[in-house]
């Protein structure tokens, strides 16, 4: 658990109630939490006892400047840094941002690269789910939880590092496709881990769902309701634990999301056990989705035939001038865009991440903007905790699945 220290009251007096002023109740500093958890973030509580008064959250530690950072570069180098933003959701950050690019340059993409975005990013879904399942168990002391979530895991990013070279900051899918065609071992590997993940599943049900130990901490803690949660943007499963069923894959398909067969989980109790429910029924869903994709998974191209945008296969830059002329050009002068503006979103593990991307005839982005999921969610934090006790706040803190990468940028 975070650290928990004694605040100036006379900093944040325009922030807590008139009882914090008088001594009846406390101020306290939860964090700045370390970055092994749930990103670096303090809480500042006020305390009646035990019950929790009031939360502010207080955010920053993570700004990096990414947006700007962004502008400065080409579309093409710009991305490697959309990897850095939520670290749990690497190939769905690449994929908002280079949607928004082909959006703006009317950028095709073969059948066979949109298939295998689909299978890589519903990796990314459960591999995020994993990591948050497993540390909202260590938070509540079900340390076995967390060495299974993060050894199933650990296979899903053996599967990144086979097709990317890299286990976390993949930049594998890229405008117009994504970087190479898979290898050969590839639908081994992910075969093998539609076999044994569905029983892992199982296992943590077993271990966590009914365990008397584990409802208690979670039933009827941190109830958000619709309204709440529609008032503040909240979005993916915990809007989905309220009640709305809300989904950008079956609301508004990209990526051929309109082509499989999968229900969106939706429970209305609104509690945080019944965020934990949701996200179970995710990691079914998502093993429903990469399946249908591995099996009519076509051959052909997993890039553009669209030379002015995607730079030329590797194979010919050693016996092609033109290749290499052109190879050089494009990743040291980049391409130009058109003078227009567009947004483009997905449904990232976390909710809804939109990428606002303008140009403005130049190979740099004019300007871009995120919109990003865990922002709105912790800011609904202050409204769920209230009259909980501390304890409860570090449940409740879990169970809405924030990043702090995401937030700060």
């Amino acid at each position: 658990m975070a650290q928990i220290e004694e605040v100036n009251v006379e900093q944040f007096k325009h922030l807590v109630s008139e009882r914090a002023l008088t001594g009846e109740t406390m101020l306290l500093n939860m964090g700045p939490q370390h970055p092994s958890t749930h990103g670096v973030l303090r809480l500042l509580l006020e305390l009646d006892g035990e019950i929790v008064v009031n939360c502010i959250p207080d955010i920053g530690y993570l700004h990096t400047g990414i947006e700007k950072n962004m502008e400065s570069k080409t579309y093409q180098k710009a991305e490697v840094m959309t990897d850095r933003l939520d670290y749990m959701n690497t190939m769905g950050n690449n994929l908002s941002y280079v949607m928004a690019v082909e959006k703006l340059v009317d950028l095709d993409v073969p059948a066979r690269a949109q298939a295998l975005r689909v299978i890589l990013v519903e990796l990314q879904r459960i591999a995020s789910h994993l990591v948050l399942i497993g540390t909202w168990g260590l938070d509540l002391a079900a340390m076995s939880m967390f060495l299974y979530c993060f050894r199933e895991r650990e296979q899903i990013l053996d599967i990144f590092e086979l097709v990317s070279g890299q286990r976390m900051m993949t930049t594998y899918i890229r405008p117009g496709g994504v970087w190479r065609d898979v290898p050969v071992e590839f639908e081994k590997a992910v075969r093998d881990f539609l076999k044994t993940f569905p029983k892992r599943v199982d296992e943590y049900e077993k271990l966590l769902t009914k365990n008397p130990l584990f409802v208690d901490r979670m039933v009827d803690i941190g109830y958000l309701t619709k309204e709440t949660a529609l008032s503040y943007g909240v979005t993916g499963p915990n809007l989905r634990a309220s009640g709305v069923n809300w989904d950008l894959r079956k609301a508004r398909p990209y990526m051929g999301y309109e082509q499989y067969d999968f229900d969106v989980p939706v429970l209305h109790e609104g509690d945080t056990y019944a965020r934990y429910l949701v996200r179970i029924e995710e990691f079914r869903q998502s093993l429903r989705i990469i399946e249908q994709a591995l099996n009519k998974l076509p051959m052909g191209p997993v890039r553009s035939e669209n030379r002015k945008f995607v730079p030329p296969p590797r194979s010919e830059i050693g016996v092609s001038m033109e290749s290499l002329i052109h190879h050089f050009k494009l990743w040291t002068e980049g391409f130009p865009a058109p003078k227009n503006s567009i947004y483009s979103a997905v449904e990232s593990p976390r909710g809804e991440l939109g990428m606002y991307l303008e140009g403005d005839g130049g190979p740099k982005p004019h300007r871009i903007h995120l919109r990003t999921p865990s922002f709105d969610n912790l800011s609904v934090l202050p409204e769920i905790v209230k009259g909980h006790l501390v304890a409860d706040l570090v449940a409740i803190l879990a169970s809405i699945d924030i990043v702090l990468g995401d937030i700060d940028r």
